[in-house]
């Protein structure tokens, strides 16, 4: 037992001696806040230490979020993000930069307004297939019509949503008589 003590006890003094003795350019400088990380984080940046050291303090801040983000996520969550991931790289180029610019935009809405929206979103999924399919080819024609037309379209819809539930009704209401009169008429 003692032998086996003054064996350690030797090693640990030439390990550490040895430490000592190298010129100190050896060692790396310290990398700022490593002490802050967990130790599968700073494996992550040792193993990119290059890339690392090119990060600005904001962007390895990032970085370490996105890390740990990733790290949160189940398994089949990170596979269908492995796959998005793979479709997204094989889109066209003109195409991948067009989502790129959309999720630009949408980080840059302030929360609520990405919350309505996310809101109207699975409000639209929850739709009937049919109803869905029906708004998407509407939205389709919308989209073919002249830009004047357009226009005129949201222009109305605008002058439509400043209107009182009221005078909604009552447009309505005169409408269907309008149709009404039509179809008599016939």
């Amino acid at each position: 037992m003692v032998r086996r003590w003054i064996a350690v006890t030797a090693t640990a003094g030439a390990v550490l001696a040895g430490g000592v003795v190298e010129p100190a350019s050896a060692q790396p400088a310290p990398i700022e806040g490593m002490d802050r990380l967990s130790p599968e984080e700073r494996a992550v940046v040792q193993r990119n230490f290059e890339r690392w050291q090119q990060l600005t303090r904001d962007e390895r801040a990032r970085v370490i979020e996105r890390y740990r983000y990733w790290q949160s996520m189940s398994p089949e969550e990170r596979q269908a993000a492995r796959e998005s991931f793979q479709r997204f790289r094989q889109l066209p180029a003109a195409e991948r930069q067009r989502l790129l610019e959309d999720f630009q935009r949408w980080t840059e809405l302030p929360e609520s307004r990405r919350q309505e929206l996310q809101e109207a979103y699975d409000r639209f999924q929850r739709l009937p297939v049919e109803r869905r399919e029906r708004i998407l080819r509407h939205w389709a024609q919308f989209q073919q019509l002249p830009l004047t037309e357009r226009e005129r379209i949201m222009r109305n819809w605008e002058r439509w949503q400043r209107l009182t539930l009221e005078e909604r009704a009552q447009i309505r209401e005169r409408v269907r008589q309008e149709r009404e009169q039509r179809f008599r008429e016939r």
